[in-house]
């Protein structure tokens, strides 16, 4: 982190830059720590846990440069949480974080009315010591992957670690890359796609691209052209909910057998009755959207090492992608 650094295992320290100007303390931290919420920074100023020049202080506190700041991160409240035992296929594990490859079919979190059978239960059943910051039902959770889709997730044991990987996300410094199969062929091999995304007032479960809502940057590339379809390289600037496949389906390509975002049905119109009851018959098998997390890289919070993680492409995409290229119809 510029001008931070980890002094322990939950403290965190900050130097006030000395070109910064006057600012109030919970405002400075706000943009430092974008992962912690405000409410929980205001808790911590109150409860004396953040100290300016080693005394405790007010929130309004105007900082000035040269100012150093300790946050101390308490050991987060024990949820409530089930633990399960469950197979998890981690890459990657130390003292600080956890690199896994997350199944598609696997949901990340609990939420209220479906609060087991989760990657979080199965990592407390795992790892009793994660992080706090997302809250009590997404403890440790830095980023997350949509049920149907697999691929590479890093999960933080601690709030230092977690709150670190969380701005190298915010900085554009974490390098993740996705394969998809999506439909149609491409005019242009290879671009970028800006467009901003907000939740859609008519189903809050949906995205939409709209001009109000968080900037949003995916970058593709086509690396194979098939029956109807083509097969993607996909890098995120920014790691929006359902970004990759709102922004697909925005260029008319939207994810195979995403059957949200139009990668279904809709796309068999126009198509030859022999297309259409092949492609009838690769849904009939395939039927979860067809995106993996393939490269996910960041520097590592302790070490400042870059870890560089690839999850092979799973056997289902494998298989669909075999049969696009070389079935004739």
């Amino acid at each position: 982190m510029n001008d931070a650094k980890s002094t322990g295992d939950r403290t965190l320290q900050f130097v006030v830059p000395a070109d910064k100007k006057k600012e109030r303390l919970d405002v400075f931290l706000a943009h430092q720590l974008t992962s912690v919420t405000r409410a929980r920074l205001k808790r911590l100023i109150d409860e004396d846990l953040v100290l300016v020049n080693s005394e405790p202080t007010k929130a309004g506190h105007p900082l000035r440069p040269g100012e150093v700041i300790d946050i101390f991160f308490p050991a987060p409240a024990k949820t409530e949480l089930e633990a399960e035992d469950m197979p998890l296929n981690i890459i990657y594990e130390d003292d600080c974080l956890i690199v896994l490859n997350k199944p598609a079919g696997l949901v990340v979190h609990p939420a209220y009315g479906n609060m087991r059978g989760t990657l979080v239960n199965a990592l407390l059943a795992h790892c009793r010591s994660l992080s706090g910051v997302g809250g009590p039902i997404r403890p440790g959770l830095v980023h997350r992957l949509d049920k149907n889709t697999s691929g590479l997730l890093v999960v933080a044991k601690d709030d230092v670690t977690h709150v670190a990987l969380a701005r190298q996300l915010a900085e554009r410094k974490m390098e993740r890359e996705y394969r998809a199969v999506v439909w149609g062929h491409f005019k242009l091999k290879s671009g970028r796609i800006e467009a901003p995304l907000a939740r859609n007032p008519q189903d809050r479960t949906k995205m939409r691209i709209d001009r109000l809502g968080k900037p949003a940057v995916t970058h593709y590339e086509v690396l194979d052209e098939m029956t109807c379809t083509s097969y993607l390289k996909l890098n995120l600037e920014t790691g929006r909910t359902h970004q990759i496949r709102v922004h697909m389906m925005s260029q008319g390509h939207p994810v195979f057998a995403d059957s949200t975002y139009g990668g279904r049905g809709k796309q068999l119109s126009g198509l030859s009755p022999a297309h259409v009851k092949f492609m009838n018959q690769l849904f009939q098998k395939f039927t979860r959207q067809m995106l993996h997390a393939r490269i996910l890289s960041f520097r590592h919070p302790e070490t400042n090492e870059i870890l560089t993680f690839t999850a092979p492409i799973p056997p289902d995409m494998q298989e669909l992608i075999h049969i696009l290229k070389n079935t004739l119809v």
